[in-house]
């Protein structure tokens, strides 16, 4: 019973994601985990080499989250499902919200 649950969840996001097996949702989950670590360990040595600490005022704080670590998280993404042969689904991903944020133009040559 246990294994069936397993499956189905992992079946769900591969709809969802429109991934092609188990084994795809399982390394585009270990492409999000490893980005997720790594930008976490990279905020503390940003922050760090800025010199900030408690008494950093918050706001300083997020524009430098949303100018240095957020754009490396989008990158690291990258990298990282190009190592786990996931590229493809992380890049569709990015350029959704490039084309959300403006920053990329939409592809209209669509066949």
């Amino acid at each position: 019973m246990g294994q069936e649950q397993k499956s189905g969840w992992l079946e769900k996001l591969a709809q969802r994601w429109e991934l092609n097996s188990t084994k795809q949702v399982l390394l585009v989950l270990l492409v999000f985990s490893l980005t997720g670590s790594t930008v976490a360990y990279m905020r503390k040595g940003i922050f760090a080499l800025f010199g900030y600490d408690d008494a950093t005022p918050f706001w300083l704080k997020v524009i430098t989250y949303i100018a240095l670590v957020f754009p490396s998280y989008q990158i690291l993404i990258l990298v990282y499902g190009w190592i786990f042969g996931q590229f493809d689904f992380f890049w569709k991903k990015e350029k959704k919200m490039l084309q959300r944020m403006r920053l990329m133009k939409k592809d209209t040559d669509k066949k």
